[in-house]
């Protein structure tokens, strides 16, 4: 089910959140990695070298969102009329690759491992590690949840995809290192290793789909349509609302659409009521970029229709073009 997009109070403080929370993360990857390495050091677990691995490659996805929220904060220039808003989707691109590479390379050392069972030293000093780095990393996770219901922002839902498949995989790690030093089974170490590259590429995956349809311009939700053409048409004067656009740009939402008005009223008149209308929009979505263009109602240029799938078969005709459907989606 899809949510609704937040709204969060200013563009400034949602820009000012999320450059506050990609610095905690970059800080916390740089703690993990330093206390992986010395439980790596004392036990030789392979599951601790796969969490490991991943906490090096969640440091450069970190480093990669930490500039990419300041480059998607800057204003809009001269080549960039809409603004750098997809530079949070191209970093979520690069999260997304990083955690596929992580996810090749554990699941090949975790195969080897089974084949060629190495004995887990040092239980006390790796679990003692595991249990603390997922102490930190769910309060990590904790951070960016808070931060994400106030901006929205996907480059930090990446970097929360990463933290969050970490927090579970860092449990599969801890049963692995007790498995591998107090039970005396490394093979379960081994496979621990392997449930953790599953893991990560399974949330690669969905990072991956979530930064093609924001580059793509993906519809936002059907529920912020809704309210976006409920607000407009809160006013009498206006009509009727058609050729509703929207996309998102970073954690700015796009709007365009065609209003009917009366067509007898002065532009100044017309005006009035389209500013007033973009004002009640803004209300709901602050961070709102919108775009309203008036029709004298009953005289409309027709659009094309935009069909809602291609026809099933290939040697069906096209759709037919003609005036777009009367639904504010159109």
């Amino acid at each position: 089910m899809t949510t609704p997009a937040p709204a969060p109070a200013s563009l400034d403080d949602a820009h000012l959140a999320t450059r506050r929370i990609t610095r905690l993360s970059v800080g916390v990857a740089v703690v993990l990695i330093a206390m992986k390495a010395f439980a790596l050091g004392a036990s030789g677990s392979v599951s601790i070298l796969a969490t490991l691995a991943d906490s090096v490659l969640d440091l450069a996805a970190s480093l990669t969102t930490f500039f990419a929220v300041r480059w998607a904060a800057a204003p809009a220039d001269e080549d960039h009329r809409y603004g750098h808003g997809k530079g949070e989707a191209l970093s979520a691109l690069v999260q997304a690759g990083l955690v596929f590479a992580s996810a090749l390379f554990i699941a090949w050392e975790g195969v080897q491992r089974i084949f060629d069972p190495r004995p887990v030293t040092s239980g006390v000093w790796a679990t003692g590690v595991m249990v603390a780095a997922i102490a930190i990393t769910a309060w990590l996770v904790w951070m960016q949840t808070q931060t994400l219901k106030k901006t929205g922002s996907l480059a930090v839902a990446g970097d929360r995809a990463h933290y969050a498949a970490d927090l579970a995989a860092n449990v599969v790690v801890l049963i692995g290192v007790i498995s591998g030093a107090f039970l005396g089974a490394p093979g379960l170490d081994a496979a621990a290793g392997i449930v953790v590259a599953v893991w990560l590429f399974w949330g690669a995956t969905g990072m991956l789909k979530a930064a093609a349809d924001h580059l793509l311009d993906r519809a936002v939700p059907e529920a912020d349509r809704a309210a976006i053409t409920k607000a407009v048409l809160a006013d009498p004067q206006v009509f009727g609302v058609h050729q509703l656009r929207t996309r998102m740009s970073g954690q700015v939402m796009m709007i365009q659409m065609h209003v009917d008005l009366d067509a007898h009223q002065t532009l100044d008149a017309a005006h009035a009521i389209v500013v007033a209308a973009e004002n009640r929009v803004l209300a709901q979505y602050p961070a709102a970029d919108i775009l309203i263009h008036a029709d004298p109602r009953g005289h409309a240029r027709p659009l094309p229709a935009i069909p809602a799938a291609a026809p099933a078969d290939p040697q069906a005709s096209p759709a037919p073009t003609g005036p777009a459907p009367k639904g504010p989606w159109s």
